[in-house]
């Protein structure tokens, strides 16, 4: 049996490579508005959820724990009745933000193109569709 190909750090299309967990992070729309939303300072919890808007309180939960546990978000806790909790980006996703804007922009400016193609896809003959 002969040893498996060594895995390359940053190697995306290496099926074994953490590469693709950190993209399936910066990939999902609730960690990408959680992101965007504390690109201006820290958020507490609530406003967050109202800014965001249609978030659940578990889905912003689980997405906040998950962005902490990648090292791209912080928490604070502060001994307030009740706890007041903030949350607020790391130096590592300082990098990111930049990028994130760019691909939110990009889809605000082209989101009726994309709408446009799908509504003339999904009226296409079917014969042109399976093509």
């Amino acid at each position: 049996m002969t040893d498996p190909l060594p895995l390359r750090p940053g190697d995306a299309y290496n099926p074994d490579c953490p590469t693709r967990h950190v993209l399936d992070r910066i990939g999902d729309k609730w960690a990408v508005l959680v992101l965007l939303t504390l690109k201006d300072g820290p958020v507490r919890f609530n406003d967050l959820r109202r800014r965001i808007g249609a978030i659940s309180q578990k889905m912003l939960s689980q997405t906040l724990k998950s962005l902490e546990r990648d090292g791209l978000v912080s928490r604070a806790a502060f001994a307030t009745v009740p706890v007041t909790v903030e949350y607020r980006l790391t130096p590592l996703a300082g990098g990111l933000i930049g990028i994130l804007d760019q691909i939110a922009r990009w889809a605000e400016t082209h989101v009726g193109d994309i709408m446009a193609a799908r509504r003339a896809h999904d009226g296409a003959p079917a014969d042109r569709a399976a093509a």
